[in-house]
């Protein structure tokens, strides 16, 4: 649904009001498209004193990008600092004398990523250094406006398991994604993909609720990138799916409901060659306040929210259908983070996810070869929010640092980088950093 304010804002008039009465003045987001599918201008890396230790590499490992890596630019549309090396109060002070200079200068659109260290419990000093990198990257994101990002990577790894991260994030796919902290680290799948254009080429993947929305944009995308993909809805989505598989390249229609008892062996069966990705997109709402609510909608969504996202994936784990250097994506919500009224059971089940993600992903990892990771949106114009009351719909979309809502393709983004593999075990929030649960 188009959002007339953001419209109007970019207009001189709404220029002069909004300036006038100091309201919300959203930048429209630059995302990828064919046209213009990569950031361009100068990226700036700053360094710190002490020499950080992955800075030498930085430049050779982002060269081969749209951007011109540079130590000095009166323009950046990006900027990197590599802050590995802080250990205590002063030189966490040169992460300010490095960026205090120049942030102002960011160009609109442009990015901000910071890469620290994981805190050291045998170390508080190091530990509260690092930890305040935190602190310092979620704040900044609140202050860039532009439609500036800023986010925080946690390299506890080779450098070069940050490289599908460090592109993610210096590209016009994360537009939505800020204020956030992300920690890389080995992997089975940390090498560079032959073709970048297409980082998920020759992969198969199953995308669940994809019969539109956010699960049909993450189907977009991941064909975009490569892959080839079964989508899978209700029985009663048959239409939809049969016409977005007819758009897609590879794509095929899988109509079944996720909460049959044996819909894990039915996607094996439909899958007898394995699968490389599975992303969790079904869910519903069926939202009242917790003394209003009768039974039958708690069930029916943490069956369809959660039930069906662990008893599909362990069937799928346990088959080997998901075959090693594969991933599991789930989609989260930042209701699981933040909690909303009149939905404990929507928010049970997202957050459930986050609890899946968080103990599954080591033990997946070593065992299976796979990675297991989330996304959770924040406010994403969708049919369910365009249903929203007008002022509730109005506060979802100015309440975060981007003074928007998302779109499902933002979503969608950030679902096929973690279904490259590069991460496990994380959640990270799509919501232009939403107050809720900030």
């Amino acid at each position: 649904m188009a959002d007339r304010y953001l419209t109007f804002t970019a207009t001189g008039p709404g220029r002069f009001l909004t300036r006038r009465l100091g309201l919300p003045r959203p930048t429209e987001l630059r995302r990828w498209a064919p046209e213009h599918p990569s950031l361009t201008g100068d990226l700036l890396l700053l360094p710190l004193s002490p020499a950080s230790p992955y800075t030498p590499d930085l430049a050779t490992l982002l060269t081969p990008t749209s951007l011109t890596v540079t130590t000095t630019s009166a323009r950046p549309t990006g900027v990197v600092v590599d802050a590995t090396a802080v250990t205590d109060t002063r030189t966490l002070t040169e992460v300010y004398a490095a960026l205090h200079p120049v942030v102002r200068d960011v160009a609109d659109n442009g990015r901000v990523v910071l890469l620290g260290s994981p805190p050291d419990p045998a170390d508080h000093h190091q530990a509260a250094a690092q930890q305040a990198l935190d602190g310092f990257v979620r704040s900044l994101a609140k202050e860039l406006g532009r439609g500036r990002t800023a986010n925080l990577v946690r390299v506890s790894g080779p450098i070069a398991t940050a490289e599908s991260t460090l592109r993610f994030l210096l590209s016009p796919k994360s537009a939505y994604v800020t204020g956030q902290v992300i920690e890389t680290g080995p992997t089975e799948t940390v090498a560079a993909p032959a073709d970048r254009d297409r980082p998920l080429a020759g992969r198969t993947a199953l995308v669940t609720g994809a019969a539109r929305g956010i699960g049909a944009a993450a189907a977009e995308v991941l064909t975009r990138d490569g892959a080839r993909v079964t989508l899978l809805d209700v029985p009663s989505a048959r239409p939809d799916l049969a016409r977005l598989a007819d758009r897609l390249d590879g794509g095929t229609a899988l109509p079944l409901d996720i909460t049959a008892p044996d819909a894990g062996e039915r996607i094996a069966a439909a899958l007898p060659d394995g699968l490389d990705i599975l992303v969790h997109n079904a869910g519903i709402t069926r939202d009242r306040k917790l003394a209003n609510m009768e039974r039958d909608r708690w069930t029916s969504v943490i069956d369809v929210n959660l039930t069906s996202v662990l008893t599909v994936t362990d069937t799928l784990l346990k088959t080997g259908t998901i075959r090693r250097g594969g991933s599991v994506v789930a989609t989260a919500s930042i209701a699981g983070i933040a909690g909303n009224a009149g939905q404990t059971n929507y928010a049970a089940s997202k957050a459930g996810v986050i609890g899946l993600v968080r103990s599954l992903g080591p033990r997946a990892l070593a065992e299976h070869g796979v990675t297991v990771n989330a996304v959770a949106p924040g406010f994403i114009e969708t049919r369910m929010t365009a249903a929203v009351p007008l002022l509730i719909r109005e506060a979802g979309r100015r309440m975060n640092s981007l003074a928007q809502g998302g779109l499902p393709v933002d979503v969608a983004e950030t679902t096929s980088w973690l279904a490259q593999g590069s991460l496990n075990a994380q959640t990270v929030r799509v919501c232009a950093q939403s107050v809720l649960g900030a």
